[in-house]
């Protein structure tokens, strides 16, 4: 979110970042009073994997720069010699402790106790040149100062025009899917982990009126955060009352014992952060990274180093994008048809039955008008049996349509069996082709829920007469 704002605040300034935020909070109320983040479970599986283990990684690169110090010649430099080694042991010691607590007592979140601990220990050592605050013993105060004070209302300032709202208008939609994306993402990993089902309407909602609050008391829109939520899953957090205790004490923290933060060592941090990395990490992915298909272990690779070196929405929309074009090569390639006679199909006439199989969609359209070759067939009446075959989109219509008209130039009647009911209705041209058989046209509607959709679907497989073959694919 901090790029997309940052975008702003290079081209138009400063004056229009609170009334961008303001407004991303508002879409997001949008979003949530739609249902829109329900849409979140079409997240393909080895894109959630990729995108955990390259937040993992994320998290691990930012944490190498705990090891550097300010290089006299500017830039930066890597620890060495005593410091290094110092380092490295602060570091051990707080992972060691984020483990071994739990196993001695949980009525204190391990990582709080390894930071007081590991605290008390590095106040401890000698402060010298080797292992003083320019080294290993740099505390949270040396790098930045957290001191702060409470927010006072701050209504945006800036002129209320059309011009204003084309300006903010693509920067709010991009913190706002950026933002829902993080939230929801990271809401679905929590769930996984704790196998507990939580609200993604609720979720944005939630989200939009705080970041419509922050714009008014002056403060950037933010969103979840999975560092944070993986430290407070691993603390114990499960309910509302642990993120209300996190966002409370942050508030005490800052406004009045920013002394004992900035007192933390680095070292202590980074260890956390450290064992954060270890637990988010899917190592399992390595196990079947072999066992799942290519195109999958390709997203899955993908996925992770765009989250690791960019970030988590072009990851995700890469990734999905991606993994929908490989669903619908796979899909396209399961359309076929097998065809046999009929002696008494149609006015007491022989016809060529075809029945077709698979989804007729925009990616099999082609594949499904190379499948019947009008000048080819020997009858003059030719019957397409959809039992079997579902029409999915416009292009499906489409073709069909133009199949009939092949067929009319070729002097053959072409006659649909078995067509759904909403597709019978798009077809403009179907006209007396439709064969209509009322008790044996399946009817498919739209899911308008998906919650409910779920519980209520059920599958009735249809058997072939005993005189068709199996299909396999192409046609017979």
């Amino acid at each position: 979110m901090s790029v997309c704002l940052g975008g702003l605040i290079s081209t138009y300034g400063y004056q229009y970042l609170f009334p961008t935020c303001l407004l991303a909070g508002l879409m997001q109320i949008a979003c949530g009073f739609s249902r829109l983040g329900k849409f979140i479970r079409l997240v393909p599986q080895p894109v959630m994997l990729g995108f955990v283990n390259g937040l993992a990684i994320a998290i691990f690169l930012s944490q190498l720069v705990a090891f550097q110090i300010p290089a006299a010649g500017g830039g930066f430099a890597w620890l060495s010699g005593p410091a290094l080694s110092c380092m490295f042991g602060l570091v051990g010691l707080t992972m060691f402790f984020v483990q071994v607590i739990p196993l001695v007592t949980r009525s204190i979140p391990a990582p709080l106790a390894a930071i007081g601990i590991v605290t008390g220990i590095a106040n401890s050592l000698p402060v010298d040149s080797a292992w003083g605050h320019v080294g290993a013993l740099r505390t949270v105060g040396d790098i930045v100062s957290i001191k702060g004070s409470l927010p006072a209302f701050a209504f945006p300032m800036c002129p209320f025009t059309f011009e204003t709202l084309q300006i903010i208008m693509p920067f709010a939609a991009a913190v706002c899917v950026v933002g829902l994306v993080d939230s929801l993402l990271a809401q679905q990993l929590v769930d996984e982990l704790t196998e507990t089902r939580s609200s993604t309407h609720i979720e944005c909602i939630a989200q939009g009126i705080a970041n419509c609050t922050c714009a008014l008391f002056g403060s950037l829109a933010g969103c979840a955060l999975i560092g944070q939520t993986m430290v407070n899953m691993k603390s114990g957090g499960r309910g509302r009352l642990s993120g209300i205790t996190a966002s409370a004490c942050l508030m005490v923290f800052i406004v009045y014992l920013s002394p004992l933060i900035e007192a933390v060592p680095l070292a202590a941090l980074t260890g956390v952060m450290l064992m954060v990395v270890l637990s988010t990490f899917e190592w399992s992915s390595f196990r079947i990274i072999s066992r799942i298909p290519k195109v999958d272990t390709i997203v899955l690779l993908l996925t992770s180093v765009l989250t690791a070196k960019y970030n988590l929405a072009v990851a995700l929309f890469t990734g999905v994008i991606a993994s929908c074009l490989s669903f619908a090569w796979k899909t396209a390639q399961r359309v076929s048809a097998v065809r046999f006679m009929e002696e008494k199909a149609y006015e007491g006439k022989p016809a060529g039955v075809y029945v077709l199989y698979g989804p007729l969609f925009f990616g099999s359209a082609t594949r499904f008008k190379n499948l019947l070759d009008p000048r080819k067939e020997p009858l003059d009446d030719v019957v397409l049996d959809f039992m079997e075959c579902r029409v999915l989109d416009a292009s499906g219509v489409e073709a069909i349509d133009n199949l009939a008209e092949r067929y009319r130039v070729a002097k053959k009647r072409l006659h649909l069996r078995h067509l759904s009911e909403d597709c019978r209705r798009l077809l403009k041209k179907s006209g007396d082709l439709v064969e209509v058989n009322i008790m044996e046209d399946p009817w498919y509607g739209i899911a308008t829920d998906y919650d409910s959709a779920l519980g209520e679907a059920t599958i009735k497989p249809w058997s072939p007469p005993d005189d068709m073959h199996h299909p396999g694919y192409g046609v017979r």
